[in-house]
Formats: C-alpha cells, sequence, structure tokens
C-alpha cells in the first residue's frame, strides 16, 4: 500500500477552511527516469484505430440509408486523426467486419464507393446508444464535473471534442446530448467568435474528488483531519530511486491537498504545494474519462480554463508512480497507474466493455490485401506484444507498397 511506502514525515501544516497555510517551499528540481511499462502500453495499443473506427460507425448509423458514400465520409477526417499520408477509404477497408463496400455510378458513369455497416457494428453501436439513453444522468454529471474544474465553468466546444470519446460522450453531443439538459448546459458565444459549452448549475454533491471519496479507504485519520492527503502510488518493476528523489517526494505526500473543485489562486505557482494542487486537477480529471487515459495533446489547451501555470504537463513526467506515460501508436497518452491492474482497467464502463466487443471484431477481420483475402485472427493468438508477420505490434496490419499502399 502506498501509506507503507511512504511512512509517517513529519507535518508541514494545513490548508483547509479557517486556518492560514504558510507556502515553506519552492518548486523542487527533480528528475525522475521515465520507465517502460508494457502492460500499461498494451492498454493503450490500439486506441487510435478503435476510436477512429468508433466515429466513423456512429456517423455511418445516423445516416437515413445507414450507408454513406466515401465523399460525404471524407470530411469527417479531422476527427479520426488519421496519418496525412492515409485516405479514409484507405483506413475503412482495413476493417472488413466493420465496414461494408459497395459501389455506385455517379453522373459520368464512375464507380462512387460507399460504405455501410455489417450487421455485428450495427448491433454493437445499437448497445451503445442504449447505454448512453440509459447512463444520460450519470453522463450528464461527467460533463458537469469536468466544467466544475474550470475556471469560468466554461470550455469552447473545440476542447471538449478533443475529450469526446474519452468522456463517452456522443459523437454529435452538441446537438443529440446538450439540448436534453437546459437546467445544467448553455451553448453560448466565446468573444474569439467560437462557440463554449457553459454550466449553468453547480451541484455541491458532485464537486468531491475522488481522493476525497476513497480517503476513508485509503487515508490515514490523521491525514484526513489535517488534510495532508496523499495519491496512490505504484512504479513499474525496475524503477530505481536516488535516495534525494525518495526523500522530495515522501516530503511532497505529506504536504496539504487542495480539491481541485476550489479556488487554488492562493497557490503560488512557484512551489510543491501548488503542483500537488496541478497534480490534483489532472488526476480527477483522468477519473472522469472512461478509460482512466487521454493522449497528451488533448490537455494542451486546459491550461488557462483549469487556472494552471506554465509547463503544467511537466508533472505527468515528475510523478511517475501516479501517471504513466506512454509512446504507443505514435503519440503520448497519459494513464492513470491506480486505475489499472497489470494492463486490465480496474473499473469497465459499460461504454468500454462494447469498446472491447469492437476492438475484438477489428482484430478478427483484419484485411490482408497483398495476399487478397481477409484473414481471421486467433484471439488466443492475437496478444498486444507478439511478433505476426503482417501485423505490426498494436495488433493492426501493416500496409506495403506491394499490397493497396497509404496511397490507396
Amino acid at each position: 500500500m502506498f501509506r507503507t511506502f511512504f511512512g509517517d514525515v513529519r507535518n508541514y501544516g494545513l490548508l483547509r477552511k479557517g486556518y492560514i497555510y504558510q507556502q515553506r517551499f519552492s518548486l523542487v528540481n527533480v528528475k525522475l527516469k521515465w520507465v517502460k511499462d508494457r502492460k500499461l502500453d498494451a492498454a493503450v495499443a490500439g486506441q487510435k484505430d478503435l476510436k477512429a473506427v468508433e466515429i466513423l460507425v456512429s456517423i455511418i448509423a445516423s445516416s437515413s440509408e445507414c450507408c454513406l458514400p466515401i465523399y460525404r465520409l471524407n470530411p469527417h477526417r479531422g476527427q479520426l486523426g488519421l496519418p496525412i499520408d492515409l485516405k479514409v477509404s484507405t483506413f475503412i477497408r482495413r476493417y472488413p467486419t466493420i465496414f461494408v463496400e459497395s459501389n455506385f455510378l455517379d453522373s459520368g458513369g464512375t464507380p462512387v464507393p460507399s460504405f455501410g455497416l455489417s450487421p455485428q457494428a450495427l448491433k454493437l453501436h445499437h448497445e451503445q446508444v442504449n447505454i448512453l439513453e440509459h447512463d444520460q444522468l450519470e453522463l450528464r454529471d461527467r460533463l458537469c464535473r469536468l466544467l466544475m474544474l474550470t475556471r469560468d465553468r466554461i470550455l469552447p466546444l473545440q476542447t471538449i471534442d478533443q475529450l469526446k470519446w474519452d468522456l463517452g460522450l456522443p459523437n454529435d453531443y452538441p446537438s443529440s446530448f446538450v439540448p436534453n439538459h437546459p437546467d445544467r448546459f448553455s451553448l453560448v458565444h466565446l468573444p474569439d467568435n467560437r462557440v463554449g459549452l457553459k454550466l449553468l448549475f453547480w451541484d455541491d454533491k458532485l464537486a468531491v474528488s475522488e481522493i476525497l471519496k476513497n480517503a476513508s479507504l485509503q487515508q490515514d485519520q490523521e491525514d484526513i483531519k489535517n488534510g495532508t492527503l496523499a495519491f496512490p502510488v505504484s512504479f513499474t518493476r525496475g524503477f530505481g530511486f536516488r535516495r534525494k528523489c525518495m526523500e522530495w517526494l515522501k516530503e511532497w505526500q505529506k504536504l496539504p491537498y487542495t480539491s481541485p473543485y476550489t479556488n487554488a489562486s492562493h497557490l503560488d505557482p512557484r512551489t510543491d504545494e501548488s503542483e500537488k494542487r496541478v497534480v490534483g486537477v489532472f488526476h480527477e480529471l483522468l477519473h472522469l474519462t472512461l478509460h482512466k487515459q487521454t493522449e497528451r495533446k488533448n490537455v494542451s489547451n486546459l491550461r488557462k480554463p483549469l487556472g494552471l501555470p506554465q509547463k503544467f504537463t511537466k508533472a505527468f513526467e515528475r510523478h511517475p508512480g501516479i501517471f504513466y506515460l506512454s509512446n504507443k501508436s505514435d503519440t503520448q497518452t497519459v494513464i492513470l497507474r491506480e486505475a489499472y491492474n497489470g494492463r486490465e482497467l480496474i473499473q469497465k464502463h459499460p461504454l468500454v466493455r462494447v469498446r472491447e466487443k469492437l476492438a475484438n471484431l477489428l482484430k478478427k477481420g483484419l484485411h490482408d490485401k497483398s495476399k487478397g483475402y481477409t484473414r481471421d485472427i486467433d484471439e488466443s493468438n492475437s496478444d498486444i506484444e507478439s511478433e505476426m508477420d503482417e501485423y505490426d505490434s498494436d495488433g493492426f496490419p501493416i500496409i506495403t507498397k506491394e499490397g493497396w499502399g497509404r496511397g490507396g
């Protein structure tokens, strides 16, 4: 347990309502090495393709005939996060167990590819829709808490768009979800001519962080009384600490915990106390996500809305026992360590379970164009870390020039 790990060290004071806390420490320049965690890397592998497929399924399923020509799908490529040199049609054809291709002739007699959904993919989409309808209030509260983390209770839609898949929001949430809750949300025009989502009602019952919710189970009573709550911590096997780093981390954990839902303008951004608040904000934000992870770039626009100091994402690197930074899939993903047991998410939202079914469906029908047939992969042999001919380490196909290529 992390309480045993950090032991008892001297109390640095109180930061609770009715007390004045004197900030004593400047931000300590501690650098901790990054150690690869293969199990947490496996929890990230394939997520980018899964996200893109789920978005496309949602778009196609929302059409009147459940089938769309490629020119109707191409405008959505910005949401998919595909490589610049990868065509949308090429990506779709990788997954014939999800998408069904057909053609029609345009006015000039040229065949135009169209894409519908397989019965299995459509069934999974309907499962997702049913979950979203059943869990409307839970999803509403999740979005409320995101806005409650912000200084002005408002976020541009572009910023929320970067997090919508992580939060479990419908792809078209501004039109399909937000209007269902007029007492909570309002779409507003921002000074920079963008559209934002504003929180209309502050619910004190929601303004309780995960650390505080679990305090009675995870914290010492004395620490709860003093407000010096610690974060759950674990490290990758082989992680080595220098004595200086160990001592700093013990002391840092004993600093006062500031709830991410309270005003923290009194904290000096140059101090360890401020950094503990930054860690608390992202600890809470990751708890709001379904997979307890998000791409690092998704939080890049949150500095001002969350009232964070410059270079705030350095907290991910300085606290590898709380966060893990995965470099899988040509991006950096921040993972909340405590939420995982090995590669498995400990608590799975119903939407996560549906996504796992969709991921299995992707792997079953990876399209090996170079050999001209669809190849089913035995799930027992599709371990993400295994090396397989024609497939990369994420379990997805390697496309070659001899096959249908990225440009096809």
